[in-house]
């Protein structure tokens, strides 16, 4: 193989390099799959259970809190602080302060949480501080660090590794918005609800930070740490991993946000309405393994762009659904699709990275500069669908900037 010195004149970056049959050999071992297990449980506690804000979004709704729109600023500012937060909690990984910023996220996520189950229902600031800010702050610091740290433990298998961490967000999106729709329609009620959902988050939260290691401060590549300024300068990481993605992020979530609205308003049964965030989740279990796997082979920028494409297709579906089995087979299909898009994102920047060092202010620059897509997307969406609930025009604009996207990208 050549030195880094030939690799580096000839433009080869090390995260593009090819990968030697003796260290995809060596890797797996107990550490490797120890941060495996624990990224998994720190996904479900945190992007798993952001998924499920449909379950409040409609809840909220329902109950007169405020109008769709308004509400919906509460789920994109959490999806904002979530995705913000990854430019310090990148920065301070690469610095070797992984532990330190896992904890301190996890104890601002569970009090933040607890905070959610004291508020008044009918005071819309009080959801918006706990909910919309704290766990927003909270799960941001553990997110990009649980994804960013699997780049310490593995190389030639680093797609799929993290593929298996994010499907822990998916199993989580499968199990919150059960555990919480038959919490709030029960007599235990909201109050309660929340909180017993906390309680079960602090304990995967505890394991999950027992579980993950990451290795030492330059004990990496013994290079020196990225420059902000020069990631800003990757034109080419900028225009995929910056803009490209932003407008993706604009609109990927609104289905996250409003099918269990949507299949409320269509009349269907309630006892189904509230499973469709479930089956679309677990239907993102397959869509954040099998397109990682696939692009550990055949890049992750041409399956990236496919995954994309087919989840701007299946929008323009909601058109002509208004039965259960076309909700369901919707629901199946864009979650897989969705899964694919949100499990590539990260070793798609990982893909532009010099060396590993530079790996956990890549991911956060990126979701830095998407977070504000998530922040005006869903709010977008639903000022669209306004007060006399027209589906049209948000469905409209969300195929539009997914197919316009994946085409850009080819």
């Amino acid at each position: 193989m050549n030195s880094p010195e030939v690799q580096k004149l000839e433009g080869i970056s090390e995260s593009q390099a090819p990968i030697s049959e003796s260290v995809a050999k060596s890797e797996g071992n107990a550490t490797a799959w120890c941060t495996v297990a624990g990224g998994w449980l720190a996904l479900f506690a945190t992007f798993g259970y952001i998924s499920s804000f449909g379950v409040y979004q409609d809840l909220y709704v329902l109950s007169g809190t405020s109008s769709s729109s308004n509400i919906s600023w509460i789920g994109s500012v959490q999806v904002w602080c979530f995705m913000a937060m990854s430019l310090p909690a990148g920065s301070l990984l690469d610095k070797g302060y992984f532990k330190c910023v896992v904890l301190l996220g996890s104890i601002i996520y569970i009090f933040s949480l607890f905070m959610l189950s004291l508020v008044n229902i009918e005071h819309y600031y009080q959801i918006f501080l706990s909910q919309g800010l704290g766990m927003g702050i909270g799960a941001g610091m553990i997110y990009t660090p649980a994804m960013a740290v699997q780049a310490h433990h593995w190389k030639a298998r680093r797609s799929l590794a993290m593929g298996v961490v994010i499907t822990g967000s998916s199993v989580g999106g499968i199990v919150y918005p059960i555990m919480l729709n038959n919490l709030f329609n029960s007599s235990v009620g909201f109050a309660n609800g929340v909180r017993a959902s906390a309680y079960l988050t602090m304990g995967l939260l505890i394991v999950a930070n027992c579980l993950m290691s990451a290795k030492p401060r330059g004990d990496i590549t013994g290079r020196p740490k990225a420059k902000l300024g020069d990631i800003f300068g990757d034109k080419p990481f900028l225009l995929v991993g910056g803009f490209g993605t932003f407008f993706i992020c604009w609109t990927l979530f609104f289905p996250y946000f409003y099918l269990q609205l949507f299949t409320n308003l269509h009349g269907l049964p309630s006892t189904f309405a509230f499973y469709t965030l479930t089956i679309q989740n677990g239907a993102s279990i397959f869509g954040r393994t099998i397109p990682n796997l696939i692009a550990d082979k055949l890049g992750v920028l041409n399956v990236f762009i496919v995954v994309t494409f087919g989840a701007g297709v299946l929008l323009f579906a909601l058109f002509g659904i208004s039965s259960v089995g076309g909700v369901t087979i919707f629901a199946i299909l864009y979650g897989f699709f969705s899964g694919g898009v949100l499990s590539l994102a990260a070793p798609l920047m990982v893909s532009f990275a010099s060396n590993d060092s530079e790996i956990g202010m890549r991911i956060g620059v990126s979701y830095f500069i998407n977070s504000f897509g998530f922040l005006t997307g869903p709010p977008i969406s639903g000022a669209l669908l306004g007060s006399q609930i027209n589906w049209d025009k948000p469905i409209i604009f969300g195929l539009l900037f997914l197919l316009d996207q994946s085409l850009c990208f080819c």
